[in-house]
């Protein structure tokens, strides 16, 4: 059985460390942490690591850092896009829209998953990270909106850091009218991420069929870090509208 280890802010200021003993152990991918705090979620993100939750019994949530064996990453010419959702695009009767309503999307992610990770201190971290301004980091909310009726159809959070935007969770309705609109909101965002300049979408873990379909590659963890680190390195000049 694998053991989780505790992972605390000081443990990310020797980079050293990080990159000797915890980048090549692939025992490891799962670490938690009791700090709720902005700046060491953002320093975990920087590094790589995908934060998520889990419930402890009776102790409550914690915060879940996973620097993953491998990645789904989507670079844009790779953008597969379906007969389905090619019909889609030619309707005309949705609006893609930037934080719009931040708080209705988080609503939707709640609504929409039984097992919603997104909660408790984790959301208030992220209506935290959302209202503030950091260095080359920028929490979003993604929405794909009915263009008459502004209902929202699909939508997601994700953040930026340098050239990447990374996705958290992401919701769509289950109407049958709205059949394939999840796909959609995510090729009119890919296609929104390559005509601003950034260099891949981070989709996080690539065992979801979707993704591979969309036209993610799976990229180990050294392949993606050394990457990662890379395109990371230095904040975007403009935002992502």
């Amino acid at each position: 059985m694998q053991e989780i280890y505790k992972i605390i802010p000081k443990t990310l200021e020797d980079t050293g460390y990080f990159e000797a003993c915890i980048v090549p152990n692939m025992r490891n991918n799962y670490y938690w942490s009791d700090d709720w705090s902005e700046e060491f979620y953002i320093d975990l993100a920087k590094l790589g690591f995908i934060s998520t939750t889990y419930e402890i019994p009776q102790e409550g949530l914690i915060l879940l850092p996973e620097l993953q064996f491998a990645y789904a990453v989507l670079f844009f010419d790779d953008l597969h896009i379906s007969k389905k959702v090619k019909k889609l695009l030619k309707r005309d009767d949705y609006i893609l829209s930037f934080n719009s309503c931040f708080d209705e999307v988080l609503n939707g992610l709640e609504k929409h998953h039984k097992d919603n990770w997104l909660k408790g201190e984790y959301r208030a971290l992220l209506e935290r990270l959302y209202i503030r301004e950091f260095e080359n980091f920028k929490l979003i909310s993604v929405e794909l909106k009915g263009k008459e009726s502004g209902e929202l159809i699909a939508a997601e959070v994700g953040y930026v850091i340098g050239g990447t935007y990374t996705s958290l969770s992401g919701f769509c309705s289950k109407e049958k009218r709205y059949s394939n609109y999840g796909t959609l909101q995510l090729v009119l965002l890919a296609q929104h991420l390559q005509r601003e300049g950034f260099a891949f979408w981070n989709l996080g873990h690539p065992y979801m069929e979707y993704k591979k379909r969309l036209g993610a590659k799976v990229l180990e963890r050294e392949e993606f870090l050394q990457l990662w680190k890379k395109e990371t390195a230095t904040a975007r000049k403009k935002e992502i509208v």
